[in-house]
């Protein structure tokens, strides 16, 4: 009683959220977000009242042995209610115990329908409803004939050639059950399969614009911050040159506030070199030697924006972390790919926190978004200490990159990438 107490609680709170979509939709026309309660075990039982002919004739003495034939009619009832309340959940629905309370019930309609006949046998469409909600699948069109002949069988001993309209109305309410039923499961699956797509995109939307972020304003800000403090080692001693800095500084901030516009409108087309330039002006902020050198075809837009994100966080990495003296950044460009090398003389990388993680020696997040992008786009990053010493990130991409679509696309890069 208690879990069809909370059933019908569940039941009547999904009606009354669906007659407010439906007064929503008559206001505004638009289609309703809500596809009313769920099927369950109340859309079922209405049908016990095909069994009113046996209760009359049990009420009004017209049954022989009205003690056998009210038992029988509690229980046939009983098991119809627990059977049927049963097959809207895929764990109850599947379970044994189900499957034996429909055999019982099954037993009984038998032997009701075989000993009193007449209107009992109205049983066996209400055992086809039960046989329906529970039996999905491969077994559905063996279940529905076989019950079909079981009722055509029992009726035939009884009523004659009354049986055909008893095994027909059998077999019809037992498939039309299953399809009705799976039909509307599977409606609901795919309302379910759309709302978690949408989800996942949101959350793939996120993560591009928090990785467009950081790569965007991790580098300026770097930038900013060395210039402001060579401004400030340059004001006592030298006024013109502290204004250099000071005007670097506002044109990097013009120019960042330019690119985050154009990355939330979505249309940043990046150039790479405007990035090895502002990567030569930061490194020389910083008091490191910069050497630049490009070699190789045009490039297509979207390798160098790619291109220019490695630029930006290789070179903040090294005026943040390395103490170098000396930075070179090699673009080499062939006919099948492009290579982008940029290597320090500094300290190096530090230790690893978890030796044991295949990623860590790649660097913190902004390499790892990296690892990403490239990988999605068919390229490759790599990085780690240097042949000699310092730290060296190398990138490749193919000469015609992969669809823009599937850059928003987080991917498992961990096998794309190599520590060196």
């Amino acid at each position: 009683m208690s879990a069809w107490q909370e059933k019908r609680t569940d039941w009547k709170a999904d009606r009354d959220a669906f007659v407010a979509d439906q007064k929503a939709v008559r206001k505004t026309g638009k289609l309703p977000e809500h596809l009313g309660p769920p099927p369950s075990g109340f859309a079922l039982l209405p049908w016990l009242l095909m069994g009113m002919g046996a209760f009359s004739n049990l009420f009004q003495g017209k049954t022989p042995n009205p003690w056998i034939g009210g038992i029988g009619l509690l229980v046939f009832n009983s098991l119809y209610i627990h059977v049927v309340f049963r097959a809207f959940t895929k764990e109850a629905r599947e379970a044994r115990s189900t499957r034996g309370a429909l055999l019982a019930l099954g037993i009984v309609t038998c032997l009701l329908g075989g000993l009193y006949g007449g209107s009992w046998l109205l049983f066996f469409p209400l055992l086809g409803l039960a046989a329906g909600a529970i039996v999905r699948g491969r077994w559905l069109g063996k279940t529905g004939l076989g019950l079909s002949a079981l009722a055509g069988v029992v009726a035939g001993l009884r009523d004659g050639w009354g049986a055909v309209n008893v095994a027909y109305g059998t077999f019809l309410s037992t498939m039309v059950t299953a399809a009705i039923l799976s039909l509307s499961d599977a409606v609901r699956e795919l309302r379910a399969a759309r709302e978690e797509l949408a989800r996942q995109a949101v959350e793939k939307e996120r993560l591009r614009f928090s990785r467009d972020l950081h790569d965007l304003l991790g580098h300026t800000l770097s930038v900013i911050v060395v210039k402001s403090e060579a401004a400030r080692r340059l004001a006592p001693r030298d006024m013109d040159a502290a204004l250099v800095q000071v005007s670097d500084i506002e044109s990097v901030g013009r120019q960042a506030l330019t690119e985050i516009r154009e990355a939330v409108t979505g249309y940043r087309e990046g150039s790479l070199a405007a990035d090895l330039d502002r990567a030569r002006s930061a490194l020389l902020a910083a008091g490191v030697e910069p050497v630049v050198r490009q070699s190789g075809p045009p490039l297509a837009a979207q390798t160098e924006v790619l291109l220019g994100w490695v630029v930006r966080e290789a070179v903040t990495n090294v005026v943040r972390h390395s103490g170098a003296g000396r930075c070179e950044i090699t673009v080499d460009g062939s006919a099948e790919h492009v290579r982008l090398r940029v290597t320090d003389d500094g300290r190096g990388a530090a230790p690893p926190a978890a030796p044991e993680s295949p990623v860590s020696g790649i660097g913190g997040t902004g390499l790892k978004g990296l690892t990403e992008r490239l990988a999605a786009a068919g390229g490759l990053l790599e990085a780690g200490p240097g042949a000699r010493n310092g730290f060296t990130v190398t990138a490749e991409l193919p000469v015609d990159p992969v669809d823009p679509a599937r850059m928003a696309e987080p991917v498992d890069a961990v096998g794309r990438v190599r520590s060196l």
